[in-house]
Protein backbone atom coordinates (compact mmCIF):
# COMPACT_ATOMS: atom_id res chain seq x y z
CA UNK A 1 0.00 0.00 0.00
CA UNK A 2 1.30 3.22 -0.75
CA UNK A 3 0.98 5.67 1.60
CA UNK A 4 0.18 9.59 0.49
CA UNK A 5 1.46 12.61 2.15
CA UNK A 6 0.18 16.32 1.88
CA UNK A 7 2.56 18.05 0.53
CA UNK A 8 2.75 22.38 0.75
CA UNK A 9 0.74 22.82 -1.94
CA UNK A 10 -2.23 20.47 -1.15
CA UNK A 11 -1.59 18.24 -3.64
CA UNK A 12 -1.02 14.06 -2.43
CA UNK A 13 2.41 12.98 -3.31
CA UNK A 14 3.80 9.85 -1.95
CA UNK A 15 5.78 9.37 0.66
CA UNK A 16 9.50 9.81 -0.11
CA UNK A 17 10.57 7.36 2.70
CA UNK A 18 7.91 5.01 2.11
CA UNK A 19 9.10 4.63 -1.53
CA UNK A 20 12.60 4.40 -0.26
CA UNK A 21 11.93 1.81 2.41
CA UNK A 22 9.29 -0.07 -0.66
CA UNK A 23 12.75 0.38 -2.89
CA UNK A 24 11.08 2.12 -5.26
CA UNK A 25 13.33 4.97 -4.72
CA UNK A 26 17.11 5.46 -4.84
CA UNK A 27 18.71 5.45 -1.56
CA UNK A 28 22.26 5.18 -0.08
CA UNK A 29 21.40 1.95 2.53
CA UNK A 30 23.52 1.89 5.74
CA UNK A 31 21.59 -0.84 7.77
CA UNK A 32 18.17 -2.91 7.23
CA UNK A 33 16.12 -4.89 9.82
CA UNK A 34 12.60 -5.91 9.56
CA UNK A 35 11.50 -2.63 11.09
CA UNK A 36 13.85 0.24 10.26
CA UNK A 37 16.25 1.29 7.95
CA UNK A 38 19.02 3.76 7.77
CA UNK A 39 20.50 5.83 4.76
CA UNK A 40 22.66 8.58 3.97
CA UNK A 41 20.63 11.89 3.77
CA UNK A 42 20.77 13.81 -0.15
CA UNK A 43 21.02 16.77 2.65
CA UNK A 44 23.81 15.80 5.19
CA UNK A 45 25.07 18.68 7.27
CA UNK A 46 28.04 16.59 7.55
CA UNK A 47 29.50 13.65 5.65
CA UNK A 48 28.29 10.89 7.20
CA UNK A 49 25.00 12.20 7.93
CA UNK A 50 22.27 9.44 8.21
CA UNK A 51 18.60 9.10 8.45
CA UNK A 52 17.14 6.10 10.66
CA UNK A 53 13.62 5.81 9.98
CA UNK A 54 11.07 2.80 10.30
CA UNK A 55 9.91 1.23 7.70
CA UNK A 56 6.18 1.10 8.91
CA UNK A 57 4.40 4.89 8.24
CA UNK A 58 4.30 7.25 11.40
CA UNK A 59 4.19 10.48 11.22
CA UNK A 60 5.10 11.31 14.71
CA UNK A 61 6.58 9.92 17.51
CA UNK A 62 3.24 9.28 19.11
CA UNK A 63 2.30 6.97 16.71
CA UNK A 64 5.06 4.73 17.16
CA UNK A 65 4.76 2.34 19.82
CA UNK A 66 7.68 2.53 23.01
CA UNK A 67 8.89 -0.79 21.55
CA UNK A 68 9.34 0.58 17.93
CA UNK A 69 11.00 4.09 19.77
CA UNK A 70 13.47 1.85 21.86
CA UNK A 71 14.45 -0.09 18.68
CA UNK A 72 14.72 3.27 16.80
CA UNK A 73 17.18 4.72 19.06
CA UNK A 74 19.04 1.59 19.54
CA UNK A 75 19.57 2.13 15.65
CA UNK A 76 20.71 5.41 16.04
CA UNK A 77 23.41 4.55 18.96
CA UNK A 78 24.57 1.74 16.70
CA UNK A 79 24.53 4.13 13.54
CA UNK A 80 26.42 7.04 16.12
CA UNK A 81 28.91 4.23 16.93
CA UNK A 82 29.29 3.32 13.33
CA UNK A 83 30.16 6.44 12.26
CA UNK A 84 32.60 7.14 15.25
CA UNK A 85 34.46 4.45 13.90
CA UNK A 86 34.13 4.79 10.56
CA UNK A 87 37.82 7.03 9.57
CA UNK A 88 34.88 10.36 8.81
CA UNK A 89 35.71 13.65 10.09
CA UNK A 90 33.33 13.10 13.89
CA UNK A 91 34.63 14.95 17.08
CA UNK A 92 31.28 14.73 18.55
CA UNK A 93 27.60 13.23 17.37
CA UNK A 94 24.26 14.90 17.55
CA UNK A 95 20.98 13.04 17.29
CA UNK A 96 18.26 15.06 16.02
CA UNK A 97 14.20 14.00 15.81
CA UNK A 98 11.91 17.14 14.21
CA UNK A 99 8.68 16.27 15.81
CA UNK A 100 5.56 18.79 14.00
CA UNK A 101 5.98 21.65 11.67
CA UNK A 102 7.01 23.82 14.52
CA UNK A 103 10.16 21.73 15.41
CA UNK A 104 11.47 22.16 12.09
CA UNK A 105 9.94 18.97 10.57
CA UNK A 106 9.74 18.59 6.86
CA UNK A 107 9.06 14.65 5.93
CA UNK A 108 6.47 13.38 7.75
CA UNK A 109 7.67 9.78 8.19
CA UNK A 110 9.13 10.00 11.51
CA UNK A 111 13.16 9.77 11.32
CA UNK A 112 16.31 10.55 13.55
CA UNK A 113 18.88 12.24 12.32
CA UNK A 114 22.23 10.81 13.20
CA UNK A 115 25.32 13.06 12.28
CA UNK A 116 28.91 13.69 13.11
CA UNK A 117 29.91 16.84 14.56
CA UNK A 118 33.49 18.89 14.70
CA UNK A 119 34.66 22.03 15.66
CA UNK A 120 34.39 24.81 13.20
CA UNK A 121 31.22 22.80 11.06
CA UNK A 122 28.53 24.87 9.87
CA UNK A 123 26.00 23.22 11.84
CA UNK A 124 24.16 25.87 14.58
CA UNK A 125 21.65 25.92 16.50
CA UNK A 126 20.33 29.11 17.41
CA UNK A 127 18.47 30.24 20.71
CA UNK A 128 18.22 32.83 23.40
CA UNK A 129 19.85 30.96 25.92
CA UNK A 130 20.46 33.86 28.13
CA UNK A 131 16.39 33.72 28.86
CA UNK A 132 16.44 32.19 32.39
CA UNK A 133 13.13 31.74 34.15
CA UNK A 134 12.48 32.05 38.08
CA UNK A 135 12.64 28.62 40.37
CA UNK A 136 8.74 29.59 40.63
CA UNK A 137 8.21 29.13 37.02
CA UNK A 138 10.23 26.25 36.47
CA UNK A 139 8.06 24.56 38.92
CA UNK A 140 4.95 25.36 37.62
CA UNK A 141 5.89 24.34 34.03
CA UNK A 142 7.51 20.80 35.48
CA UNK A 143 4.01 20.54 37.73
CA UNK A 144 1.92 21.02 34.36
CA UNK A 145 3.54 18.05 32.70
CA UNK A 146 4.16 16.02 35.70
CA UNK A 147 0.31 15.87 35.77
CA UNK A 148 0.18 14.32 32.10
CA UNK A 149 3.11 12.12 33.18
CA UNK A 150 1.10 10.60 35.67
CA UNK A 151 -1.78 10.39 33.82
CA UNK A 152 0.28 8.71 30.65
CA UNK A 153 1.44 5.89 33.56
CA UNK A 154 -2.06 5.61 34.86
CA UNK A 155 -3.74 4.80 31.69
CA UNK A 156 -1.13 3.02 30.30
CA UNK A 157 -2.30 -0.67 30.74
CA UNK A 158 -0.70 -1.90 27.83
CA UNK A 159 3.10 -1.88 28.58
CA UNK A 160 4.05 -1.89 24.74
CA UNK A 161 2.23 1.49 23.97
Amino acid sequence: MDIIAQSTNASPVPCIFCEIVAGRAPASIVHEDDRSLVAATIGPVNPGHLLVMPKQHAPYLDDLDNRMVAHLFTVAKRSATAIRRSGLRCEGINLFLADGEAAFQTVFHLHIHVFPRFQGDAFKIEADWSVKPSRAELDRVAAQIRRQYRHLNEVAHDPHR
